[in-house]
C-alpha cells in the first residue's frame, strides 16, 4: 500500500482559468478554491461491501481528518503536476513526456534528416510541444469536477488500497474523455499559432515528392492531444508515488503526515 497525491479539490471552480491573471495567480486561485470545500459524500455502511473493512478501519482517523489528508495530497499533486507541464519546455524538456513524430511519421523523419532537413523536423517537434503545453492548464477544472464525485469509499480504496497508482487511475478513468475534449480545440488552436500544420505540410510534402512510393498522412490534432494527456497522467502517477513514499519531504503538513502516518499502519 502507499501515500498519494491529487485532491484537495472544490466543486463550484467557473472560468477563473480564463481570466488575465498571471500564470502563479491562477494556481493561487485554483489552490484556494479547492481548499475550501469538504468531501461532502459519505456512503452508507449498507452499501458499503468489498471496502466496508476499509472504511471501518478509518475509525480511529476522523472522517474530517482522511478527507482533508486526501483532499491535500491530491490538490498538491494536480497543482504540481499543471504547473510543471504548462511551463515552457514542460514537456519539450522532459524525456519522460516530451512528445515525438507520430509513428506513421517518424520514416519521414529519419529521410528527411538523412538528406539535411533536420531543422525544419525539429522545429515541428518543439511546435506540437509548444501546442501540449498550452492546453494543459485546461485539466485544472476537469479534476475538480471528477473530485466533486468521489465518495468517502473511493477516497477509502485509494487510501488504504494495495495499488499504488489508485488515485492516478480514478482520474484517468473519469476524466480522459472530458479532457480530450476540453484539449482538442486549445490543441488544433495553438498548432495554428506554432506553425504545427505549416511545418507538417511541408516535411509531408518535401517526403511525398521523394521516390519512395507510399504517402503519409496523420490527424495531428488527435495525436498531439492524446500525447499532452498521457504526458499529464505520467506527472500525476510520479506525484502519487512520492507522496506515498513520502519522497522528498512530502508529506510537508501535520495533516499529511497523519493520514498517511496511519495509512503506513494498515499496511
Amino acid at each position: 500500500m502507499m501515500k498519494f497525491p491529487l485532491l484537495y479539490c472544490a466543486l463550484s471552480v467557473s472560468g477563473f482559468l480564463y481570466s488575465n491573471t498571471s500564470e502563479a495567480q491562477i494556481f493561487k486561485k485554483i489552490s484556494e478554491t479547492l481548499a475550501k470545500t469538504t468531501l461532502a459524500q459519505t456512503d452508507s455502511a449498507k452499501t458499503a461491501t468489498s471496502t466496508s473493512s476499509n472504511i471501518s478501519s478509518l475509525a480511529s482517523l476522523s472522517n474530517k481528518d482522511a478527507s482533508l489528508g486526501i483532499k491535500q495530497a491530491l490538490s498538491n499533486g494536480l497543482n504540481l503536476s499543471i504547473e510543471s507541464l504548462a511551463k515552457k519546455d514542460g514537456f519539450l524538456g522532459d524525456a519522460a513526456v516530451k512528445i515525438l513524430m507520430p509513428a506513421e511519421a517518424q520514416k519521414v523523419e529519419k529521410t528527411l534528416r538523412a538528406v539535411g532537413m533536420g531543422k525544419l523536423c525539429d522545429q515541428f517537434i518543439q511546435s506540437m510541444n509548444r501546442a501540449a503545453e498550452g492546453a494543459v492548464k485546461e485539466a485544472a477544472p476537469v479534476f475538480v469536477k471528477s473530485l466533486s464525485k468521489m465518495t468517502i469509499t473511493d477516497a477509502t480504496n485509494i487510501l488504504l488500497g494495495n495499488k499504488e497508482d489508485a488515485a492516478t487511475t480514478f482520474f484517468k478513468t473519469n476524466t480522459s474523455a472530458e479532457l480530450n475534449s476540453k484539449f482538442s480545440p486549445l490543441i488544433k488552436s495553438a498548432m495554428g499559432t506554432n506553425n504545427v500544420d505549416q511545418y507538417w505540410t511541408q516535411l509531408t510534402t518535401a517526403y511525398n515528392n521523394l521516390p519512395l512510393g507510399n504517402k503519409v498522412e496523420t490527424n495531428l490534432t488527435a495525436y498531439v492531444t492524446q500525447k499532452a494527456i498521457d504526458g499529464l497522467f505520467i506527472k500525476v502517477a510520479d506525484q502519487e508515488l512520492k507522496i506515498r513514499n513520502n519522497i522528498g519531504g512530502s508529506r510537508n503538513t501535520d495533516i499529511l503526515q497523519k493520514v498517511f502516518g496511519y495509512a503506513d499502519e494498515k499496511k
